[in-house]
């Protein structure tokens, strides 16, 4: 990764800089021989000036003798201010005019949020989806969005192609955590173009909106926003879809298990008590909309001093085993407080891309899953 950005800072700016000083480069990812980054302009305006750009920084990272394919994607920040002359290609760049419709415009703005269109008939599935699988939790701070992304993580290690939607409307949390930072784009205004990270394609309306922008919408808007993130991505060939859920029983379950046909809800808790008073609900909340609930994970169960070995059940011990039980459900995995989790989160590493304890429990989620044919 190193190596590509030095070559992207040889790509001086006539007006001063580079992608890398300019701070105009965004989600570069390695995966092997491919090399995938997005560029963004200040604003559309300046994106008209960048496809040659765009292509000698292409050019250049695809002459580097390991990388196998580059792709570079151009994007623009809506309503941002110039920031100075549009950025011309570099010297050396390929001069020609770009070919085909709608070259050298900028990319079209996709509108989000709005009234859904209606739907006849029941749930219906994704086309292109084999399994659709809501992650939820009666409650919020009990790690639902840190277990959805490594999960989604652990089972594209596992070989699954893998999705994850955020669907937490009023609180996006998955950009930040799978390390994704590029706007969303769109070739024809309509159909959004996913992100990738750590093998698994993702969308949210974080993508969408300026990072410190509140959300304050309605019912309605939430589940307009909800159709077009699940039904105008082009998500392609999945074999499973994770759904980030806000936390509750509200219009973003309701909608979503109304219109979608979900293959299974999976729902995450502490031991706490209070924790488990909403997991119950969100428990029946499923079973009511019809979506069959694979079991439960318990998450912060336990805490171990990495100092002494000390085991300590800071948030109760054994409760969510004991409701799973009650409700005839599986426990499908324990995850206990680990630093490395938060850290990774916060960086937009999943801990589960790595080796290691926690890892290796994510992994052992994933195949459970997969052998019980949910996944």
């Amino acid at each position: 990764m190193n190596e590509v950005r030095e070559v992207l800072r040889r790509l001086e700016l006539p007006d001063g800089g580079d992608l890398v000083s300019r701070d105009m480069l965004r989600a570069l990812s390695v995966e092997g021989g491919r090399v995938r980054f997005v560029i963004e302009a200040p604003n559309p305006e300046v994106a008209r000036h960048m496809e040659g750009l765009r292509r000698a920084a292409e050019g250049s990272v695809q002459a580097l003798d390991w990388v196998e394919s580059a792709s570079v994607a151009l994007t623009a920040h809506s309503g941002g201010s110039s920031g100075g002359a549009p950025p011309r290609a570099p010297q050396g760049a390929p001069q020609s005019a770009p070919k085909g419709p709608g070259a050298g415009e900028a990319p079209p703005q996709i509108r989000i949020g709005g009234h859904p269109t209606p739907q006849q008939g029941g749930p219906q599935p994704v086309p292109g989806i084999k399994r659709i699988l809501a992650v939820g939790s009666g409650k919020g701070g009990v790690g639902k969005s840190t277990v959805a992304a490594n999960l989604a993580v652990a089972l594209a290690k596992e070989g699954r192609k893998v999705g994850l939607l955020d669907a937490d409307i009023y609180g996006p949390s998955q950009p930040r955590m799978m390390g994704v930072s590029e706007r969303a784009s769109s070739k024809d205004g309509k159909i959004i173009d996913p992100a990738h990270a750590h093998g698994v394609t993702m969308m949210s309306i974080g993508l969408m909106l300026e990072p410190e922008k509140a959300v304050i919408w309605r019912g309605p808007m939430l589940m307009g926003a909800m159709q077009q993130l699940l039904g105008q991505v082009a998500w392609g060939e999945l074999d499973v879809l994770l759904i980030d859920l806000p936390p509750g029983t509200g219009d973003v379950q309701l909608s979503l298990a109304q219109r979608t046909a979900l293959s299974g809800a999976i729902v995450v808790c502490t031991p706490q008590d209070v924790a488990l008073i909403d997991a119950v609900k969100a428990i029946d909340m499923f079973r009511t909309l019809k979506v069959p609930v694979l079991g439960l994970i318990e998450n912060m169960s336990l805490y171990i001093c990495p100092n002494c070995g000390h085991e300590a059940h800071i948030f109760g011990h054994g409760g969510v085993a004991k409701e799973a039980e009650r409700h005839g459900l599986p426990l499908l995995g324990a995850l206990p407080i680990d630093l490395d989790t938060r850290l990774g989160g916060d960086s937009g590493t999943p801990v589960a891309t790595g080796e290691g304890v926690m890892s290796d429990a994510y992994a052992k989620i994933a195949r459970g899953l997969i052998g019980g044919g949910m996944a």
